[in-house]
């Protein structure tokens, strides 16, 4: 089998800081290899060194690429290869895609510069690969800059950009972290589908084993680093050589909700309904509903989980739960109406309730440091705590969430996703409010740290009787966290209940869709 890619001792540093070391590892033409480690073990530095995207890293070793090395290559050659041979998805799409311009001239621009399409061919080609991808109402979408997209459809935009120029090898780090299950599995069949009409070659970077069992040929585990092991997938899987490589097969959700031990209502809602308003012409407008008569409850120390695919309206509903965009309907904490909250008061009642965003990247300010980012909260409600008490409560939820306090003084691009999305769950944690809004907060992690997360979070939640309102696309991780379900699709409820009835027993097709592509394959 011809080799496109081989990486023989690959080295990478960030000044005297070694991150990357003699990691070694061929790309066939047509295979698909999968790279999994823990976050921070050096796979997405790797992936980055392939096109030499990140000028900050010194590299040694060699990449060759169809039997040229790419190491030391000029520019100019680069510039050749990106896109074209060599494509890349990111795994935070809404700071890899440019804000200012539509998603469908971003697609375009590859399109007319590697193939010369003009705009007009462009912009079709890039409607039918938004469609492609799974995004509903392509030819309307086009046009959406990427706030106006959710975060499932900006990463499905990403994907749809990286495969516009038909590449040779598709390096992929995290493609479908944002993705709900039945979008997962419509993305890995396309993928599929595309490495045999084309030969292309994938290079799949994920931390989920369960999406690397159905599509990878190959797996190549790192750490630290260090390529540990690698090898066949069914043979990795069914013998793996290694501990760590074992340690991360074990690490599977295991079911931690127990049973409740209070009934007294956290958060109500009753007929919460949301619209966007859009314009129509320069005077006209009309008002797109996203979420329609959604109601809920909440008792304290339990777990709310909210389900459904991307677009379907979990996020939207958690941000109007509480009260972070416009709404209709009757929102209460602890009996006291949310929605008549203004000002100064509605301030306040924030301690209460604290928030961990879907892209950790986008939601921690680039120019303070971790110490900074953690204590803000801290400074602005409880203002006259002396400093060195700030101090050690920054260290102190730090050490809970996995990380060490000699990370304070640093900034969170030196972090890997994972490491990010631990900073912004400290920032929420730091408070101890009542309740807490987590938007896919196990998204960007590996097996391991998610099980060492939602072990946290379950610990928490006992300890301090905190609520959760946990947004994931993750069926396992619901299930292994949720006390109750909400099932949305296209803004509505379709099925609400106990998790193991929900999980059991099913009721909605759309539900046992849901759980149908969430099965492991046999």
């Amino acid at each position: 089998m011809e080799k496109l890619l081989t990486v023989e001792g690959l080295n990478a540093r960030f000044g005297q800081h070694q991150v990357v070391t003699a990691a070694s590892f061929q790309v066939a033409a047509g295979e698909k290899v999968a790279l999994v480690g823990e976050s921070g073990s050096g796979k997405t530095v790797t992936a980055q060194a392939l096109l030499q995207l990140n000028p900050d890293v010194a590299l040694s070793g060699s990449v060759r690429w169809d039997g040229e090395e790419l190491l030391g290559v000029g520019e100019k050659r680069l510039r050749q290869i990106r896109g074209r041979d060599i494509a890349m998805i990111f795994q935070e799409p809404m700071s890899a895609l440019n804000p200012l311009f539509r998603v469908g001239e971003q697609i375009a621009e590859g399109l007319s510069l590697h193939l010369g399409l003009n705009a007009r061919e462009a912009r079709a080609e890039a409607i039918r690969l938004l469609a492609r991808t799974g995004i509903a109402d392509a030819e309307r979408k086009v046009d959406s800059y990427p706030f106006q997209l959710s975060g499932g459809q900006r990463q499905r935009a990403m994907i749809a950009m990286a495969l516009a120029c038909k590449p040779r090898l598709l390096v992929a780090d995290e493609p479908t972290t944002a993705l709900d299950v039945t979008v997962q599995a419509q993305i890995l069949t396309l993928l599929a589908d595309l490495q045999r009409e084309s030969g292309m070659a994938v290079l799949f970077i994920t931390h989920d084993l369960n999406l690397v069992r159905r599509f990878a040929d190959r797996v190549v585990v790192m750490r630290g680093g260090l390529v540990v092991e690698s090898g066949e997938v069914n043979t990795v899987f069914a013998n793996p050589s290694h501990p760590y490589t074992r340690e991360l097969l074990a690490s599977r959700p295991e079911r931690l909700a127990e049973a409740p031990e209070s009934s007294r209502e956290r958060l109500t809602a009753r007929a919460v309904s949301v619209s966007y308003r859009q314009r129509t012409g320069w005077f006209g407008h009309r008002d797109i509903p996203v979420l329609r008569d959604v109601s809920l409850a909440l008792p304290a120390g339990q777990t709310l989980g909210i389900v459904g695919e991307s677009g379907s309206g979990k996020t939207t509903l958690g941000m109007a739960l509480l009260r972070m965009l416009p709404a209709q309907g009757d929102i209460r904490l602890d009996g006291h109406a949310l929605d008549k909250l203004k000002g100064r008061a509605l301030r306040h009642a924030r301690r209460d309730f604290q928030i961990v965003f879907q892209d950790p990247f986008a939601s921690l300010s680039p120019r303070r440091t971790v110490e900074q980012i953690i204590g803000e909260g801290l400074a602005l409600h409880q203002p006259h705590m002396p400093a060195d008490e700030r101090r050690r409560r920054v260290a102190a939820v730090l050490q809970e969430v996995g990380l060490h306090q000699d990370m304070m003084p640093r900034y969170p691009h030196e972090f890997s996703g994972g490491q990010r999305q631990r900073i912004a769950i400290a920032r929420a944690l730091v408070l101890r409010p009542k309740l807490m809004l987590l938007d896919e907060p196990t998204s960007a992690l590996d097996a391991t740290l998610q099980k060492q997360v939602l072990q946290l979070l379950h610990s928490l939640q006992r300890k301090y009787g905190l609520s959760y309102l946990f947004i994931s696309h993750d069926l396992a991780v619901i299930r292994a966290v949720a006390h109750q379900v909400l099932v949305l699709k296209d803004g509505r409820v379709v099925e609400e209940g106990p998790a193991e009835a929900i999980f059991s027993q099913p009721r909605h097709p759309y539900t046992r869709e849901l759980l149908q592509a969430a099965l492991p394959p046999s």
